[in-house]
């Protein structure tokens, strides 16, 4: 039976690539892919620069025959749809498949509240014969409106990564953090701490993410490196640094992330510390990272880091490395998967 997936961003786009396109791959499954107009977000001011491509979109997915397919549904079929056409797909399908790794019905972005994101996401975990959560609090959401939900959190294949053989600090540390222009936002709260460790250790911060600065991150600009986010330089970037940090705010939409870039950091051997929000907290205990929810615990964390041994960051990150093949590698989750999507 064919599989047809269906997502509004393209495999540019991280959260596409990691809870799809990547167990494709890793599994070696055919599929039918729907992209919507094949960008890497679905913002309003890219779907303006695209009507044209966006008619087309609209029109070809509801000529789409997936009567007798599985179907997995990534987030949502059309940005534009405010929960009938996702309904429509989950339902019509032969057997379906509703994946999320973000709070969407938690999502304050104007744009979402008026296409109804909240209950757009309820209606397709209802429509869905199997829902697909990325981390505990997703699922439990979910388990409101479903009777069948799996919790499978974002997965990564280790030796898709470079794995640090190094942990003697360079002579100016660096302090990874890896993102997108959209979560940069979760850099500008820890200034204050970052330039207090800036000072006392001269380290500083490697962004990868955009290639424009960041108006928010102004404080830190004198400290910042900027690396342009690409699939040739994100791994040579990641193991180049010294440690990594995965600040977040506690808020709802928030506690939906899955913790994907420690897992990142972790498959690259790179001590960390980070905020136990979501699914963070989960990674840390297990990574042997630093949690921090204050400014001094922020400090403390990334100087304790920077001051021990080397063998000890390398202690941190072996152990690291064996908790991320054993909770979040692909191989971990085959089975799973499988049941999941294939109905197998």
């Amino acid at each position: 039976m064919t599989l047809q997936a269906f997502s509004s961003y393209s495999l540019a786009a991280a959260s596409t690539r990691v809870r799809l396109y990547d167990w494709f791959d890793h599994l070696g499954v055919p599929v039918i892919a729907h992209t919507y107009i094949g960008t890497h977000n679905s913002r309003a001011s890219t779907l303006l620069r695209h009507i044209p491509e966006v008619v087309s979109a609209e029109v070809a997915l509801r000529k789409v025959d997936y009567s007798s397919s599985k179907v997995i549904v990534s987030r949502e079929v059309s940005p534009l749809s405010s929960g009938s056409l996702e309904k429509k797909v989950l339902k019509g399908a032969a057997h379906s498949v509703f994946d999320f790794d973000d709070a969407l019905y938690a999502d304050l972005a104007t744009g979402r509240r008026l296409l109804r994101q909240r209950s757009k996401c309820q209606l397709s975990v209802e429509a869905a014969d199997v829902v697909i959560a990325g981390n505990e609090h997703l699922a439990e959401w979910a388990s409101a409106f479903s009777k069948r939900v799996l919790l499978i959190p974002s997965c990564v294949e280790p030796s898709h990564y470079q794995y640090k053989q190094n942990w003697e600090l360079h002579d100016v540390p660096v302090i990874v953090w890896l993102g997108s222009p959209a979560t940069e936002q979760y850099l500008a709260p820890l200034s204050d701490a970052l330039n207090i460790v800036h000072a006392r250790t001269r380290a500083r911060l490697r962004v990868i993410s955009g290639p424009d600065d960041n108006p928010r991150l102004s404080a830190l600009s004198h400290m910042i490196d900027r690396v342009p986010w690409s699939p040739t330089v994100v791994k040579d970037a990641l193991v180049t640094g010294d440690l990594a940090i995965g600040p977040l705010s506690d808020t709802t939409y928030a506690r939906g992330k899955c913790a994907y870039k420690l897992l990142q950091y972790a498959a690259t051997g790179l001590p960390m510390v980070g905020s136990p929000v979501g699914a963070n907290r989960r990674a840390l205990e297990r990574f042997e990272g630093l949690a921090a929810t204050t400014q001094a615990e922020w400090v403390d964390g990334l100087t304790m880091l920077l001051t021990e041994t080397a063998s000890s960051r390398q202690a941190r990150a072996d152990a690291g490395l064996a908790a991320l093949v054993r909770h979040y590698s692909f191989e971990a989750w085959s089975s799973e998967w499988r049941s999941a999507v294939l109905a197998e």
